[in-house]
């Protein structure tokens, strides 16, 4: 049997299904619902109504993409690709970005195990492929989307009873999910974070991104600054795994900027850019989205997406490198 599954390609594991094949579903989320998101909110601010139909197509197709995405990430032949889309799209239906997920490994899977098999290919791979998955969203769409939501819910009540201690929380572990090889903006999209805990999440996300880029500067100068800034700071995972220590600045950085944005500030934010941090931009985008422009808002984006991760994560960074607990290089990344 599990000759037959090597043989097909078909090779289960906890780093395939959920760091290879969620970190391109986060491709796909991006390409659809998040810059859907942007473009329709782009529509609304400058009253262009091409840009809101834009936008509300690509952020409707975000199931078909998260299908396309995951099946690629699985090694999944042309014809099993296409397939997985349908798949992907009847799992955002009945279970929101997780079902879509888990409907399009199941469908990528099982697509793979029939294809080749028969000479009827042309019929039975697509067939076998979307009714497989047509019945996982079906099936579970219903339940995963309740727990998500439950989940999604508590984490909600028990900020509102503990703004602080939920926001430094939440902060810092969407801020280790965005750092480490899994996909925080698909961790977000699923739990559909939203309001103020989703915004603590952000912050979170951003004092990793901004805290490495500040705290890294010395050895990786201005390439570094952009590339962990507005890149992404699982850039460091290498280092961290070799000093662990180096992880202490920016997540002091981001559950300092939390609370200051959510219970200071009353910052908001929604699932697209609760796991986005500054990437992209996407985070600070998403709190304009949430509660319009204005100067007063932007320097309020400004001071907790940027200028306070920095600071805190430049003063920590500085006193453990006098302590010896940082080195030199401990924090540089190789761009070749």
């Amino acid at each position: 049997m599990l000759e037959f599954l090597r043989k097909k390609g078909v090779n289960p594991s906890w780093h395939l299904y959920f760091i290879k094949a969620m970190g391109q579903m986060t491709f796909g989320l991006f390409a659809t619902l998040i810059i859907g998101l942007i473009i329709k909110t782009a529509g609304e601010q400058f009253g262009i109504a091409a840009f809101l139909e834009i936008g509300e197509l690509a952020m409707d197709l975000y199931g078909a993409a998260i299908g396309a995405a995951v099946a690629l990430a699985l090694g999944a032949p042309s014809f099993v690709v296409l397939a997985t889309i349908v798949c992907g799209t009847a799992g955002a239906v009945y279970g929101g970005p997780a079902g879509s997920f888990l409907a399009a490994v199941v469908a990528a899977e099982t697509g793979k195990l029939v294809f080749g098999s028969t000479k009827v290919d042309i019929l039975v791979t697509p067939i076998v492929t979307i009714v497989s998955g047509f019945v996982v969203a079906w099936l579970l769409g219903p339940a995963i989307s309740f727990v998500m939501e439950s989940i999604s819910g508590a984490i909600a009540w028990a900020t509102d009873q503990q703004p602080l201690m939920m926001s430094i929380v939440v902060a810092i572990l969407m801020g280790w999910a965005l750092t480490a090889p899994i996909s925080s903006a698909a961790i977000g999209l699923m739990l559909g974070l939203e309001g103020v805990v989703a915004c603590a999440a952000a912050i979170g996300c951003a004092g990793q991104m901004v805290g490495f880029a500040v705290a890294s500067f010395r050895e990786n100068r201005f390439g570094g600054l952009l590339a962990l800034g507005i890149g992404t700071s699982m850039l460091q995972m290498p280092n961290i795994l070799k000093n662990p220590l180096i992880l202490i600045p920016p997540t002091i950085a981001g559950a300092v900027s939390a609370p200051i944005g959510t219970i200071w500030f009353g910052l908001l934010n929604n699932a697209a850019g609760s796991g986005m941090g500054t990437s992209g931009l996407v985070g600070p985008l998403m709190t304009f989205t949430e509660m319009g422009y204005s100067g007063s808002l932007f320097i309020q984006v400004i001071l907790c997406y940027v200028i306070i991760p920095a600071v805190c994560a430049f003063i920590v960074s500085e006193w453990m490198r006098r302590k010896g607990w940082i080195k030199w290089n401990d924090m540089h990344i190789s761009f070749n």
